[in-house]
């Protein structure tokens, strides 16, 4: 997701309980213990980004609204944001009180110690409500240091109206085989699929973890040199070497304007990527259809996520304003009503399961000519596989796009490129091979 500020966490927002039961959750939820004692801030400000900004302000209104506190969403640029943030947590000091921190980078920003601990405030009731996959990148040692926003169960988002064009049909489409071949009834000028260069290690991420497969094993070993890792760069190599992709950077202008004018019909991405679409390209609104993506052979699993993120408080702050924080943050994620609010203005995907219960999930997305896409992931998020993050996940997406990058311009095999992926991430790290 991408960002805009007011608010705090944004994954997981359930609302729509009712007065009564509004106030049983808050009472099970919060009430110190994470800040030390109960008083509250009069204000707090919070850093997101894109569409998850946004989320943040039309809860933080609400919030607002029912309490006499301000929260003050600043909207940064992803990249920037991140880069900012952990420095602040580092200096231990200027950070805002409320974060977005998405969970790849969970294992990175808790080993700052810049996080607070929110284990007092959480009580265990409240806790499995969320898809329990999301906890693990967020605990460390017994305490948790965020509360889960969203998820990103992954679907082959596509432009229905070019590829009815040109016969193109994926209503039958179950494998990457099938994917194929009905990618090579375009021509020359649209291309099937993007494959960037920049992000080689999101396109193997997200098929290796359709496949169960994990990057590092429980004792931290590096774990990916192994036959299902080869089996996506053989799919990604076949996809490339079937003249039907194309290579723009992800989020750059060219790549927006591919899915804009049809020149690109489909992409991989989290059920997020509607709402970012939608923001981006209001003018293709109706011609977009969303479908499970593809699996590796019939029958084979079809479930997997890209993304997710989390709210987080700095530990540098104030009790005062960590109690306001938290605050926020339960409102927002902790709250069906708040979730499915920004489900439905801008597809973010809740890790809040009580919000699955709503019936936004089985409305018509006029953007997706009037699917309703949202059912579709909530049955696949139950079934994505658990995926493990460290320290030294970046040297994974430098490794996989280094020696992948080779293996598309045909200078190393499948074998080779995730052999020497592998071997790189051990050569740069204290880990060893499992």
């Amino acid at each position: 997701m991408k960002g805009d500020r007011h608010g705090t966490n944004r994954r997981n927002v359930l609302k729509g309980v009712g007065v009564a039961g509004a106030a049983a959750l808050a009472g099970c939820v919060g009430g110190g213990g994470g800040g030390g004692g109960n008083e509250k801030a009069d204000s707090i400000d919070a850093w997101s980004w894109d569409v998850a900004a946004k989320s943040l302000k039309l809860t933080a209104k609400s919030y607002e609204k029912q309490n006499d506190a301000t929260v003050s969403v600043e909207q940064i640029g992803r990249s920037d944001m991140k880069d900012k943030y952990k420095s602040k947590l580092l200096a231990g000091s200027g950070a805002p009180t409320v974060a977005t921190m998405e969970s790849v980078d969970a294992a990175a920003w808790v080993d700052t110690g810049g996080l607070r601990d929110i284990s007092g405030w959480l009580k265990k009731d409240v806790k499995k409500k969320f898809v329990s996959g999301k906890w693990g990148p967020l605990t460390k040692d017994g305490k948790t240091y965020a509360l889960p926003w969203d998820i990103g169960p992954v679907g082959t988002f596509y432009r229905k109206d070019v590829l009815d064009e040109h016969d193109v049909d994926l209503d039958g489409v179950e494998t990457w085989d099938q994917f194929v071949e009905e990618g090579k009834k375009l021509p020359d000028d649209v291309a099937m699929l993007n494959i960037p260069s920049n992000d080689y290690d999101g396109l193997w991420r997200m098929q290796y973890r359709q496949l169960g497969g994990q990057p590092f094993t429980e004792d931290g070993k590096i774990a990916f040199d192994n036959e299902n890792s080869v089996r996506v760069a053989r799919n990604l190599k076949q996809l490339r070497d079937a003249g039907i992709t194309a290579s723009e950077a992800s989020w750059s202008s060219p790549w927006f304007s591919g899915f804009k004018n049809g020149t690109i019909a489909s992409l991989n991405a989290g059920a997020w990527m509607e709402g970012t679409l939608k923001a981006e390209l209001p003018d293709t609104s109706g011609k977009w259809r969303v479908m499970k993506p593809p699996a590796f052979e019939k029958g084979g699993g079809r479930a997997s996520n890209w993304g997710g993120s989390n709210l987080v408080i700095a530990d540098q702050v104030s009790d005062a304003k960590a109690n306001r924080g938290w605050d926020f943050m339960k409102h927002s994620l902790a709250n069906k009503e708040q979730q499915v609010k920004m489900y439905r203005e801008y597809g973010i995907f809740p890790a809040f399961e009580p919000a699955y219960e709503s019936d936004a999930f089985d409305s018509g997305h006029e953007f997706l000519g009037g699917q309703s896409a949202g059912r579709m992931f909530a049955e696949i998020a139950p079934n994505i596989p658990s995926y493990r993050y460290t320290t030294d996940t970046p040297e994974v997406t430098k490794a996989i796009n280094t020696h992948f990058e080779s293996m598309m311009k045909g200078k190393l095999s499948p074998e080779k490129a995730v052999e020497k992926a592998a071997k790189q991430v051990a050569d740069r790290t204290d880990r060893s091979l499992a």
